[in-house]
């Protein structure tokens, strides 16, 4: 695709191994996305013509390599979610050296398994550091998507100093700094922000409140139209599926309990809300909607080889 029309759409995939019924890690909610989660978006994506982008995490690749291969028929494309969601191996935690490993290795995973090249990049809970834009050129990759601008809700989510920057960041696709993806410069890294109105546009809100979500996205919409920004939207697999709830306490993540309260306990229990199943016909609102809003359904590969 190289024609350019006026409003693209891009409807993103995180795919990991976090139960959000447990608020845990767990290799069983991978299969259970595997066999569940996966089909009901690959399903609705064909209904509705849609090509999207799905970022795998490596643990995930490694574990079920059939739900990497199993979007490659459709035209989707394949994304780097990092090698692990794991909260103590978040990007903003991490070295350059550690950062390249870790780009390293889950690309090669992914790529063994589609069998074509990966170059769109996702950071784990969108945390990322100085040090992300050299990792990132060093290893591979063209494309980032881990910056919302003007996203305010922050405080509910882990790293929530670092991403005091999306407060200033850019709200179109642009090339980023060097040394930071929620800036632009002469970097090499093209950034494709996920949208944000204060409340970010993405299935947890959808499914916390989706009054609040219809009103985000009707003042996208109309920013989109006019400044032509493109839609980018943000959705998990395990959002989708139903999981029986073995852990009565809330695992913490946080060492401070500020952070514990907010970033562990409190989004837990709101991210609970039309968890599941109840989120479906939610997220097939969002994409009835914007298809009638005449969006070109683009992957993210696709959208940076018309405006590169």
């Amino acid at each position: 695709m190289s024609a350019k029309k006026e409003k693209y759409c891009l409807i993103t995939n995180d795919v990991e191994t976090t139960s959000l019924w447990n608020h845990i890690l767990s290799d069983k909610t991978g299969e259970i996305v595997l066999k569940e989660g996966m089909p009901v978006l690959l399903e609705a994506y064909k209904r509705y013509d849609i090509k999207a982008t799905f970022y795998f995490t490596g643990h995930i690749a490694k574990l079920y390599p059939d739900i990497v291969r199993m979007i490659v028929p459709d035209g989707h494309e394949v994304g780097c979610h990092g090698l692990t969601h794991e909260s103590d191996k978040a990007f903003d935690k991490l070295t350059l050296e550690q950062q390249i490993d870790h780009l390293t290795r889950s690309k090669e995973i992914l790529e063994n398994i589609c069998n074509q090249e990966v170059v769109s990049f996702r950071a784990p809970a969108l945390r990322i550091n100085q040090f992300t834009p050299e990792a990132l050129e060093k290893t591979g990759f063209l494309i980032d998507s881990s910056v919302a601008p003007q996203r305010m809700d922050m405080f509910l989510s882990f790293g929530s100093m670092n991403k005091l920057q999306w407060i200033f960041a850019p709200r179109q696709h642009y090339y980023t700094r060097e040394d930071n993806l929620t800036r632009s410069g002469s970097g090499k890294i093209f950034e494709i922000p996920i949208n944000a109105m204060f409340l970010p546009y993405t299935g947890t809100m959808m499914r916390i409140s989706p009054f609040m979500t219809k009103m985000t996205r009707y003042f996208l919409v109309k920013e989109t139209s006019l400044f032509k920004h493109p839609m980018v939207f943000l959705i998990h697999p395990n959002e989708l599926i139903d999981e029986e709830i073995t852990e009565t306490k809330v695992n913490r993540r946080a060492k401070n309990f500020f952070s514990y309260m907010l970033g562990d306990k409190l989004r837990y229990h709101l991210k609970l809300k039309n968890l599941g199943t109840k989120a479906i016909p939610l997220f097939e609102d969002q994409l009835e909607y914007l298809q009638k809003k005449n969006y070109a359904f683009v992957t993210t590969s696709q959208y940076y080889n018309i405006f590169k």
